[in-house]
This record gives structure tokens, sequence and C-alpha cells, in this order.
């Protein structure tokens, strides 16, 4: 699956909640909560790959799952550059960190960056609409 396709599926999984917890009335920091890994993992089994597991993407105590793919994630299926003739194909906007190569190209490596999954970032960041929020991230 490229970056495009697992962008809108992931955008349509996460209105689904969203919708949900508004018409069950929950303000805006009871959604940002209830986005709380352990939440998830217990309640939307199908949000994240990694929740059957009960693996988490980064190992931090309370990671929030709200901004599953990071605003200053850039990608584009077709390619952003080249790297010594090997297609680039997404990178950081704030920190260029590891890469990854692979056969279908160069990617970014966000293991090691828990920028997006930190409660006050997704509050700062915060937008009902999670596709208002990665705008940006298609380039």
């Amino acid at each position: 699956m490229g970056y495009i396709e697992w962008y809108n599926k992931h955008a349509n999984k996460h209105k689904l909640i969203v919708d949900k917890l508004i018409s069950k009335q929950l303000t805006k920091q009871q959604i940002i909560d209830y986005f709380e890994y352990d939440n998830m993992v217990k309640y939307e089994i199908d949000f994240c790959p990694l929740y059957i597991k009960n693996k988490k993407c980064h190992d931090i105590e309370i990671l929030n799952c709200y901004l599953c793919a990071c605003p200053n994630f850039r990608f584009n299926d077709n390619g952003i550059g080249q790297y010594n003739g090997v297609k680039i194909l997404s990178r950081c906007n704030i920190n260029n960190g590891e890469t990854i190569a692979s056969k279908s190209g160069i990617h970014q490596n966000c293991s090691n960056c828990s920028v997006p999954h930190h409660k006050n970032y997704v509050e700062k960041n915060f937008s009902y609409n999670w596709k208002e929020i990665m705008h940006k991230s298609i380039i």
C-alpha cells in the first residue's frame, strides 16, 4: 500500500471514531484523552495494526494516537526527489533524522521521534478533521 492510499484509509478510520465521540457529546479534551494508547488498544483495535500485538509504535509511557502520522511528515508516492539515483518517497519537515531504503525508494524513519504522540502536541495542533491537520503532508 502506498502512502496516499494509507493516508485516505486512515483518515476515514479516524473520522469514524471522532464522529462517534462527537455524537456522544464528548468535549475536545475528552476526545484527545480517548485517543490514548491504553484506551485505543481496548476499544479501537482496528485503528492500528500494532494494537493486535499490544505493541506501541514509540516507547513512551503515555502515547496519544490522535496524530497517528505526523503533520511534519512529507510524502509523495511518485517521489519528492532523488538521492544517488534512488527515489525519495518521504521526509521529515523538522528534522532530517534517519532514513530507510527499500525496493520502492528511500523512506523517512520516524521510529526515534515521538513528537506527534504527546498530548500537548495534539492539543496545540488539534482539529476534529485529521486531514486538516495533515494537509501539508502530501507534496
